[in-house]
C-alpha cells in the first residue's frame, strides 16, 4: 500500500463534504435540507442501492483515513438507521420512506468521520521512525499544546 500524505487526509476530508451535501443538503430550506438520500427513497430499488453504495463508500473513507473503531461503529450505527429505514421501505409502503426522508444518516456518519480527521495530528511518517528519532515526543507535545486534538495518527504506517 503506497503512504499516505497530507493530501490524501485533505481530499478523504473533501470528498466525504462532497457526499455529506449530495446525500442529505442538496436543497436547503432553512436549517433542514434533503437531499439524493430523501429524494429517491421514493423511487423502488434505486433508493436502496444509492443509500446502501454511499454508506459503503463513507466506510470506506473512514478506513481510509485510519478512524478509530468507536468512530466507525457511530458511522455504521448512522448508516444502519438510514439504509433499515430504506431498506424496510420497500417492504412497506409510506411510513419508512417518510422517516428515510427526514433523518440524515449519511451527514451524522459524514460529520463523525470529519471530526476524528479534525481532531487528529497527523504525521508524515511511521510510529517506529518517530520514536527512533526522538520526534514522537514532539508529536505528543504538539498534539497535547493542541486543545482541538485527541490522538497522533502516523501516516505511513
Amino acid at each position: 500500500m503506497a503512504k499516505r500524505s497530507f493530501a490524501d487526509i485533505e481530499k478523504i476530508w473533501s470528498n466525504v463534504e462532497g457526499i455529506k451535501k449530495l446525500s442529505d443538503r442538496a436543497i436547503g430550506i432553512g436549517p433542514f435540507g434533503v437531499g439524493l438520500d430523501g429524494l429517491l427513497t421514493w423511487i423502488p430499488v434505486v433508493g436502496t442501492v444509492y443509500s446502501v453504495g454511499a454508506s459503503g463508500w463513507l466506510l470506506m473513507q473512514a478506513v481510509r483515513a485510519k478512524a478509530p473503531t468507536g468512530t466507525i461503529l457511530r458511522m455504521i450505527g448512522y448508516l444502519g438507521i438510514d439504509s433499515a429505514t430504506t431498506a424496510v421501505g420497500e417492504a412497506v409502503p409510506f411510513a419508512p420512506d417518510v422517516v428515510d426522508f427526514f433523518f440524515p444518516g449519511h451527514l451524522l456518519a459524514a460529520k463523525a468521520l470529519q471530526k476524528h480527521i479534525e481532531t487528529t495530528h497527523w504525521v508524515e511518517a511511521s510510529e517506529r521512525e518517530a520514536r527512533a528519532s526522538g520526534d514522537h515526543e514532539r508529536h505528543v507535545a504538539a498534539m497535547r499544546a493542541d486543545p482541538n486534538k485527541r490522538r497522533i495518527v502516523y501516516l505511513h504506517d
